[in-house]
């Protein structure tokens, strides 16, 4: 992978991430700003439900925030674009696609149809 298409895979890395970040921002401040002791019961969960759901919504940005970091980390590493498990390059249609990819899509074909073995 060439320098210009590092960068070109960096600075959509970091545009997710800031994106990510901006949302984070906002669910803290909404939370912040929602957060009422109602008086009614039917009130109070429906706020929590509200509240459990933008959770759940937050960890999973969390955990990709931290997968685009170690992907950073591998463009700065020069390990970007290679298949972690057979060590071919990953393509760069897949990588625009999937910038966090990790295995070419003949692995990851591979290992979705074990997991869909295993856990039926």
């Amino acid at each position: 992978m060439n320098a210009e298409q590092k960068a070109h895979f960096s600075d959509i890395l970091l545009d997710w991430k800031f994106q990510l970040m901006e949302e984070v921002d906002r669910t803290v401040s909404h939370m912040k700003d929602e957060a009422a002791n109602h008086p009614d019961p039917a009130d109070r969960a429906s706020q929590e439900e509200e509240f459990s759901l933008e959770l759940k919504t937050r960890d999973r940005e969390r955990k990709l925030i931290r997968k685009i970091d170690k992907t950073l980390e591998l463009i700065d590493q020069d390990d970007y674009g290679y298949c972690e498990s057979c060590g071919i390059e990953i393509g760069v249609q897949r990588l625009e696609a999937r910038p966090t990819a990790t295995q070419c899509i003949d692995c990851k074909t591979l290992d979705e149809i074990k997991e869909r073995q295993i856990h039926g």
